[in-house]
């Protein structure tokens, strides 16, 4: 049997590589998805490569109540039910001082990424099964501080905040949430992330984040990808609450 045999699997920021890599395997492990982003182009690349029976698609702001209200009342019409929202949807604004930080980039960081979590949650979870999973995609960046990635450092540790709460109140229900934190990712997120944080410091981003992990690279989509279907699946039945490292050893 497949991990994930008629599951129903709603994926935020499933135009990025980390959504669309998990798009691909949760439906190679059985399930069908729903995949949310604002990138429409990019959102029916992804799509047109995957089983149009178990696929579904919709443009949406996460941070918008709105959104969120329609993601997952596609998501119900199209497949009846849902068994594991995956909040993967992520901005990642700026690098400067505490004093020149712009007010308005930290707002658009903190609200993509934790009132975007917040709101899927928020709507997902009156709908979702017993036996359920949520995860959600917190970073290395969440258990760790660097001077001048105010915005983003400072949403993906209110993620396990977040996460800490559900995994509480969602337990009795038998739905389990949990975070995973995923380092460096080779793509093209990451490499705008190390061009900002290179050009700030003055090196090169790539080399300097690939000497802090142990493993001496980068990781792919692909892995983080496994990482979650463990966490979706029944494999981690009796995991909830906790922070899932998938960052190379760059945390230790």
């Amino acid at each position: 049997m497949k991990k994930l045999d008629g599951k129903v699997c709603l994926i935020t920021g499933g135009a990025g590589s980390l959504g669309a890599a998990a798009a691909r395997l949760f439906i190679e492990q059985g399930a069908a998805v729903v995949l949310v982003d604002r990138d429409a182009e990019r959102l029916n690349e992804v799509a047109r490569d995957l089983p149009q029976e178990r696929v579904a698609t919709i443009v949406a702001d996460v941070a918008s109540a709105e959104g969120a209200s329609a993601y997952v009342d596609l998501t119900l019409a199209r497949f009846g039910a849902i068994d594991v929202l995956f909040s993967n949807a992520g901005n990642f604004g700026t690098v400067q001082p505490i004093a020149d930080y712009p007010d308005d980039v930290f707002g658009e960081v903190l609200s993509v990424h934790v009132r975007g979590a917040y709101l899927a949650a928020k709507h997902a979870t009156p709908h979702m099964r017993k036996g359920g999973s949520i995860v959600i995609t917190s970073s290395v960046a969440g258990v760790r501080g660097d001077a001048g990635v105010y915005a983003y450092i400072t949403a993906k540790h209110a993620q396990v905040g977040l996460m800490r709460c559900l995994a509480k109140e969602l337990a009795p229900r038998g739905i389990r949430v949990n975070t995973i934190h995923p380092g460096p990712i080779d793509n093209g997120f990451q490499l705008a992330v190390e061009r900002r944080l290179g050009d700030a410091m003055g090196v090169d981003g790539t080399a300097f984040f690939n000497d802090m992990i142990p493993l001496g690279r980068h990781g792919t989509a692909d892995e983080i990808a496994r990482s979650v279907l463990y966490l979706a699946s029944d494999d981690s039945s009796f995991v909830t609450g906790t922070t899932l490292m998938v960052d190379g050893g760059m945390s230790v």
